[in-house]
């Protein structure tokens, strides 16, 4: 009909072999076949394929986790968000490869790592991943007999090779900082994790070592339970100013303003929070925060903090915040030391766009850091975007996502932790 525009919506890419994908799940077996690339270079092309959708649920993430793991599909399923007992990991092919991640410089990881490697390769005929500067530990190479079974892995360094089509799950040994620093290496796709708790906290790390090879094989054979942490994907916006420089009648090199040369653009994944803070400066941050294109507030105070649910009982919780399910699809929002008393945290859609802009009359510039790392300084003209990302960290449970997230709630976090009153009888009372 005249005037009448066609509207094709895009079909989300499938990967388990019981949905529905058609052609495009074939498109996207396809791409894992693509040659690796630096993890430093951009993956917005890759990414823009994946429709966000505008409703309170955020964007549709993938249910393809590496190359061979995808989320069992549950026929009878109408609503896009599973019932969290009921999400589980399945594989496509059995897992041929496995990528072991482990805190450097800790001697009490050197036993566990050993033993771990050993039963990988010798009893499961794994292909193991390591991370070269791991390998470089002077108890590691100066071990002649477990120096045999290193010949046999494949290396790896950070930003420079690119492993996301090439493990098959990530087994970590430490803390949360472990799998931080896990989820940081896969800018699209993650492959399961399956986290020891070896560091000194240990939230996000529910097995325990001692019974690692039942756990292990549990998880090789498949159909294990999951929870899909969500990640935020932060663009960040800079102003790239060189000075104009000029040389004078006596050969000296002056300085003539500022020209403008474009703008750099960097992307990145985060799994607990984007941190906006004073930085070193004794002045309050002044920081307009927009929401869909919207200015909603200015934030005066330290700073403020971009969390995940997952990062909701990292930084967040500290700083007043409410602790949030890793399954509630949504974005907090709260300040560090606000100015104003009535400035509380709160809890957006995952669906929104926010956009950090440092305020035209602030006084001093921002600083930001993302988990933890990449600190950087935020000047007048740079502005920060962040949204929820189609690519969760899919985090194998020991129990289910419900259990394993009270269980370290009263285990770490002490939460409602009291001594209980003592029984009073009615004859007591009198």
């Amino acid at each position: 009909m005249d005037g009448v525009k066609e509207v094709r919506v895009e079909a989300v890419p499938y990967c388990c072999s019981t949905c529905d994908g058609g052609e495009v799940a074939c498109r996207n077996l396809a791409r894992r076949g693509r040659k690796t690339r630096s993890l430093s270079t951009s993956s917005a092309s890759s990414s823009s394929e994946y429709r966000r959708t505008q409703s309170l649920h955020g964007p549709s993430p993938v249910t393809t986790f590496g190359p061979k793991a995808c989320m069992l599909q549950i026929p009878q399923a109408v609503m896009h968000i599973q019932d969290p007992a009921s999400q589980r990991l399945t594989w496509n092919k059995p897992p041929q490869s496995v990528l072991v991640i482990k805190k450097i410089q800790d001697a009490s990881l050197l036993q566990p790592f050993k033993e771990l490697c050993v039963f990988l390769t010798k009893v499961k005929n794994m292909i193991v991943y390591v991370e070269k500067k791991a390998l470089e530990d002077p108890a590691i190479s100066g071990d002649e007999n477990f120096g045999a079974i290193t010949k046999n892995f494949c290396t790896f360094r950070e930003d420079l090779d690119d492993i996301s089509n090439l493990v098959d799950f990530i087994i970590c040994l430490g803390g949360d900082g472990t799998l931080l620093y896990a989820s940081s290496l896969f800018q699209e796709s993650v492959p399961p994790v399956m986290a020891f708790h070896l560091g000194s906290l240990g939230f996000l790390t529910p097995f325990k070592f001692e019974t690692y090879q039942s756990q292990v094989t549990q998880v090789i054979e498949g159909n294990a339970a999951i929870v899909l942490r969500s990640r935020l994907k932060v663009r960040v916006f800079k102003e790239n100013r060189e000075k104009k420089a000029r040389v004078d009648d006596m050969g000296i090199i002056l300085t003539n303003g500022d020209v403008d040369c474009g703008r750099k653009v960097a992307q990145y994944q985060v799994l607990n929070e984007v941190v906006v803070d004073r930085g070193p400066s004794s002045y309050l941050s002044n920081v307009d925060l927009f929401l869909d294109g919207h200015l909603i507030t200015t934030v005066q105070g330290d700073g403020v903090i971009v969390s995940t649910p997952t990062g909701s009982t990292a930084y967040a919780v500290a700083a007043g915040a409410s602790m949030i399910h890793p399954n509630v699809p949504a974005i907090m929002i709260t300040p560090i030391c606000p100015h104003s008393l009535s400035f509380r945290p709160i809890v957006v859609p995952a669906g929104v766009e926010l956009k950090i802009m440092l305020s035209c009359d602030a006084r001093n510039t921002a600083w930001v850091s993302f988990d933890g790392r990449k600190r950087q300084e935020i000047c007048h003209g740079d502005s920060i975007t962040i949204t929820t990302s189609c690519f969760p960290v899919p985090s194998i449970c020991f129990r289910d996502p419900v259990n394993d997230w009270f269980e370290s709630l009263a285990q770490c976090l002490h939460w409602n932790v009291r001594k209980k009153q003592n029984y009073i009888s009615s004859e007591d009372e009198f």
